[in-house]
């Protein structure tokens, strides 16, 4: 077909040259691939009768050429393919798809007026400005506005020097949730380029300071902001999907969060960020939602999936057409079919092998665990292939194991000794200790321990347990000890979304506290509000990074991080959702605590053991509960003060022997607890106690002071203590 100009426009020659052929290409591998001379681009669609490839200049509207692929040669199987030769980097592409004779219209989505984003494009264009709309089909409020999306063919050189992923121990990991705009939009951040990867790296020392090895990313390849038509009926201003989980291509890192974002520099700029973490010894693990994507259901707008394949990419019934909808928006991504199977494989792939990632955070995983029915599979391939794949060998997976159709996994979500799950029952049940309901404390002791009760029959070790208090589904640590109700009303729903039961405890003031709020009558005065908070704040984050399992900490919430009671900001692009960086001053005490606390942590293998044995001769870190007397716990109903004792072995020592003594108590009264005896010479020294002020509250590893009664412990209302035996 040289010379071939089907559908040219001026402009395209002074990318392509005068002297251009496109051959047969190959079926492999999909997308677009380059290769000496040309490109090669190849696309799945089993139902399609007709593919053409699509042309465009970068920054134009309409394309410069359009070719129909000839199912007699640029087709293989269910692949359609070309190479073109003389194309470079920097051509924008999609498809057109078309069926004949389609008797099947309410299965097969065929649309020509569509050009669609190839599913395993590594970068796309047209979405390079956070927030802009620049498609507008009615009011700015409507649904209907959304961002043109054009695949990008990139030059993906990068000099990564001898970086690799870190492949640092699950259970030697502490994790921050953050979101990669919101960590530094706000005015106070101190960066230069802010809301961007770039900006993220300016970030890395406060990071390191604090102690973490992981940071867990919402959602970062590409997604359509604009796709809602929500407005704050507080101020008028329209909503945004600021979260991310609504993906439009899986492999394309977001080109908004790029400082340098043009012809396709995000990729870069990524790699970039992942380098700057590897270096500071930080790894990476995205949150990936294979789950559903952007297309929604049948109202939604075709971008890519829906118009290649429907029937292949989506669970659908195949009576009336419409969606299943596990995901709760609107449609189900199949992941069990083989072909979808292998595109999730190959993205996680590419993320590992070309981005440098360290892991993956999967959304409502119990999705990938359903058939092409949505039956529940007993062993569901993709799950099994994920786990078992050589690539992925030492890669992080982390299931959310629910989804939003009532599956509820944890504990039971199929692992093959690989998958790690984020504990929800570890959020509620210590939630519900610290906010001292009854019956906890046989319940706080599982979570504390790794939760055997969940993961030990099922061949797993603690750290497979993501522990957690908060994260970015529902509210910051600051608004759990602030408000007993969700205050939604800027989402624009009327209250409608986000969850109802936070288990959370406003310690008597509803919201802020000011001085106008002080009530002479009230059960507790302001002053007392404010102290009892930041106690409550300081008993999560010790209870936190003192239980066996993996702590994930929410970005913020060690610095007192408020949404005003918003527990599902999703749409707040404002300082709802970003991280106000003055708060490291005005809350410099907590700030502190959770790094000392991490610290502590990290100095102390007894809290990070990968076993669930307890013996002393297999483990060396024997275990002993107690209460308000040695050796004797109280387990019941209306109990709420929990102690426990771990010994570790410290050869470097005069005797050999380290204990970590941990009490919690939730009741609202002080008690006097007997502390058990120390063998030879040691002493019990305090590292902390939530009741008191800082700096007393957390003591530097060694500098503990020592207790002048080493027979009993006046425990305060409603705080931990930790003392270790030296």
């Amino acid at each position: 077909m040289a010379g071939h100009r089907t559908r040219t426009q001026e402009g395209f020659l002074e990318i392509i040259g005068e002297d251009f052929e496109i051959s047969r290409g190959s079926p492999l591998p999909l997308g677009a691939t380059l290769k000496r001379g040309g490109i090669n681009f190849a696309v799945f669609s089993k139902h399609a009768t007709s593919v053409a490839l699509v042309l465009f200049v970068p920054g134009k509207d309409d394309p410069v050429a359009e070719f129909p692929l000839d199912p007699r040669y640029n087709r293989t199987g269910h692949t359609w393919h070309a190479f073109v030769q003389g194309l470079d980097p920097g051509i924008e592409y999609g498809y057109r798809a078309d069926r004949q004779s389609n008797h099947e219209q309410h299965i097969h989505r065929f649309d020509l007026s569509e050009v669609l984003v190839d599913p395993y494009a590594k970068a796309l264009s047209g979405g390079e400005v956070w927030g802009q709309i620049t498609n507008c089909e009615g009011e700015p409020s409507s649904a209907a506005c959304v961002k043109r999306r054009r695949c990008l063919v990139v030059d993906d050189d990068f000099d990564w020097g001898f970086d690799q992923p870190l492949n640092i121990p699950l259970s030697q990991t502490i994790i921050y949730e953050l979101h990669v705009r919101g960590l530094t939009c706000h005015q106070s951040s101190g960066v230069a380029h802010p809301g961007t990867y770039a900006g993220l790296v300016e970030k890395i020392p406060y990071l390191k300071e604090m102690g973490i090895t992981a940071v867990e990313m919402l959602p970062v390849n590409e997604f359509e902001e604009t796709d809602t038509d929500r407005i704050n009926p507080l101020t008028g201003e329209r909503l945004l999907n600021f979260w991310g989980y609504h993906s439009i291509s899986f492999f394309a890192p977001k080109a908004s969060y790029a400082s340098n974002n043009k012809n396709g520099a995000q990729v870069k700029e990524f790699k970039a960020m992942v380098k700057a973490m590897h270096e500071a010894g930080i790894e990476v693990i995205l949150d990936m939602v294979f789950n559903h994507t952007a297309e929604g259901d049948e109202r939604g707008h075709t971008l890519s999936y829906r118009g290649l394949d429907n029937s292949t990419y989506y669970i659908i019934s195949h009576d009336s057409g419409s969606y299943y909808n596990y995901s709760g928006c609107g449609n189900t991504l199949n992941c069990n079919h083989p072909v979808v199977r292998d595109m999730i494989l190959d993205c996680l792939r590419y993320w590992v092998t070309e981005m440098h990632v360290d892991g993956f955070r999967f959304d409502l995983a119990s999705i990938l665990g359903r058939g092409q029915d949505g039956s529940v599979l007993a062993n569901p391939p993709l799950l099994e292939r994920i786990a078992a794949d050589p690539v992925l060998g030492n890669t992080k997976l982390i299931a959310e194991a629910w989804d939003a159709a009532g599956l509820y996994q944890v504990g039971t979500f199929p692992a093959w000794g690989r998958w790690a799950e984020w504990n929800g029952k570890y959020r509620d049940d210590v939630r519900k200790f610290v906010k001292s309901d009854p019956g906890m404390v046989s319940a706080l002791a599982s979570r504390m321990m790794g939760s055997p009760d969940i993961y030990q029959g099922s061949g797993r070790a603690p750290y497979h347990s993501i522990n957690f208090v908060t994260c970015h589904d529902g509210f910051t640590l600051a608004d759990l000890v602030s408000y007993n109700d969700k205050h939604n009303e800027a989402n624009g729903e009327e209250g409608r979304d986000g969850a109802n039961d936070n288990l959370s405890w406003n310690c008597g003031r509803e919201g802020p506290t000011s001085v106008r709020d002080s009530i002479p009558d009230a059960a507790y005065s302001l002053k007392e509000v404010k102290s009892l908070r930041r106690r409550q704040a300081k008993n999560f984050a010790a209870i936190l990074l003192l239980s066996r399992g993996i702590p994930m900490i929410l970005a913020g919430d060690e610095m007192g991080r408020t949404q005003l009671g918003n527990n599902n900001a999703y749409c707040q692009d404002n300082e709802t959702s970003w991280v106000d960086w003055n708060l490291t001053q005005k809350n410099a005490d907590l700030l502190r605590f959770f790094k000392l606390l991490i610290k502590f942590r990290k100095s102390h293998p007894a809290l990070r053991y990968g076993s669930f044995t307890q013996q002393e001769g297999e483990s060396g870190f024997p275990i002993t509960w107690h209460g308000v007397k040695p050796g004797r716990p109280d387990w019941s109903w209306e109990s709420r003060n929990l102690a426990v004792q771990i010994s570790e072995k410290t050869p470097n020592t005069a005797s050999g022997m380290t204990d970590i003594y941990i009490a919690a108590n939730a009741y609202w009264e002080a008690l006097r607890i007997e502390l058990p005896k120390l063998t030879g010479s040691r002493k019990w020294l305090r590292v902390v106690d939530t009741m008191l002020e800082s700096p007393e509250d957390i003591a530097e590893e060694g500098k503990g002071p020592c207790l002048d009664d080493q027979n009993v412990y006046e425990i305060s209302p409603r705080s931990v203590v930790v003392l270790i035996g030296k």
